[in-house]
């Protein structure tokens, strides 16, 4: 019912004790009433549509879960998504118009760091919360009022390279020469740089440094520079079906590298590849113990994993990246939740100040950039599934990490 509707007589409502209570509880009950509006961007189409729909259906999932619980504060919670097309410039110009012309609630991030930077210009301008899953340079990020759902720490260009080569130099020939060849997409180029400073201080030979534009389709040119150079490991710095266009492009030439690691790459299509088997990436989170422990992974994962099995994915398995969508949305409830109200300012404080309990694991927001701790692992694609295999108590009992 409207509060507009309600037409009551003045003199009797000044001398009613009771129509007065029922008037006062009509605002509350309106708002209650009212769904919560979160707006966002995603890639649903482009070169980044693939994780996209992933970082999609994770969303869904937990707004799916949470009105059955009954929302947040009691209100129901409605997400305003918005295809930003992969576009960092459409994602900055949809991010205002979710602020000013549809009036949302809050906010949450974007996939992928470039298109998270512009949307968190729009959210310092109005002073608003951004909860983002996906941003893989925090030093990109000095806004106090971003908090990432990703436990990469504050210096992920030395600390993921750390894990990378860890795990490798544990192997009984560990690589003794590296490439690194790399996407120009700003996280990617970073984390690069960081690796091969991290490979210089362990004396591992950089035998080939390669940067190509993000959205390139062609690696015939870049597979016919590595075969050339035949590193023990080839770090790629892809993003996306990158890693699935580089392997296409090595298979042309008939070459395949001994070890090889992607950065970011899309799941599915990357672990279905014929050639796949072996390669590894980054991960926070993969179906599988430990992290089923973590609170609701084993809801999230049973509804996830049904989802994208109806809706047909290539990789109808949870990983990581659909992990770290919804936990950044289990930050957001949390913060309303601590709050309690939705308030950006007062949010943002309760985060600082406590522990969000998440699918990838308790996260906490100290130190720099809000970055909390970082929590890096790797996996690998064994048999077209991904496997963690380091660090090795989070690799299953009947895995190992798979050597050349």
């Amino acid at each position: 019912m409207s509060v507009n509707s309600i037409k009551l007589n003045r003199r009797s409502f000044l001398g009613s004790a009771a129509a007065a209570a029922v008037f006062s509880s009509m605002p509350r009950a309106f708002a209650q009433e009212t769904p919560i509006r979160v707006g966002g961007t995603l890639p649903l189409t482009g070169p980044l549509a693939g994780v996209g729909a992933i970082h999609k259906l994770a969303a869904n999932v937990f707004v799916e879960q949470i009105n059955a619980k009954g929302g947040i504060l009691g209100r129901k919670v409605e997400f305003v998504l918005l295809d930003d097309q992969s576009l960092p410039a459409n994602a900055r110009t949809l991010y205002e118009r979710l602020v000013t012309a549809d009036k949302v609630d809050l906010l949450m991030g974007p996939y992928g760091t470039s298109s998270i930077i512009a949307a968190m210009g729009v959210a310092a301008r109005f002073k608003k919360l951004l909860v983002q899953s996906s941003l893989g340079d925090p030093s990109l990020a000095p806004y106090p009022l971003q908090f990432p759902s990703l436990p990469i720490g504050p210096e992920p260009h030395l600390t993921d390279s750390e894990v990378v080569l860890d795990a490798y130099t544990s192997l009984p020939n560990p690589p003794k020469t590296i490439a690194f060849i790399t996407s120009k997409f700003p996280s990617a180029l970073t984390i690069a740089k960081g690796g091969q400073e991290v490979a210089e201080k362990r004396g591992i030979e950089n035998v080939l440094s390669l940067e190509y534009e993000f959205g390139t389709k062609d690696f015939g040119a870049i597979a016919n520079r590595i075969k050339a150079a035949d590193p023990d490991l080839l770090w790629s710095g892809a993003i996306g079906m990158e890693a699935v266009q580089l392997l296409d492009a090595m298979s042309r030439i008939d070459y395949q590298p001994r070890n090889h690691f992607y950065l970011f790459p899309a799941p599915g299509p990357t672990a279905a590849h014929p050639k796949a088997n072996g390669l590894t990436s980054l991960t926070w989170f993969e179906a599988q113990e430990p992290f089923l422990s973590y609170p609701g992974a084993k809801e999230f994962v049973t509804a996830y994993n049904n989802s994208a099995k109806a809706a047909g994915f290539p990789y109808p398995r949870t990983e990581y990246q659909a992990a770290v969508e919804f936990a950044a949305w289990q930050i957001l409830a949390a913060a309303a939740e601590g709050a309690g109200k939705f308030d950006d300012a007062a949010m943002a404080a309760w985060l600082r100040s406590n522990t969000v309990e998440t699918v990838v694991g308790p996260r906490t927001f100290e130190g720099k950039f809000n970055a909390g701790k970082q929590s890096t692992k790797l996996k690998q694609v064994q048999g077209n599934d991904w496997v963690t295999v380091w660090p090795t108590e989070f690799r299953p009992a009947e895995a190992k990490f798979l050597a050349p």
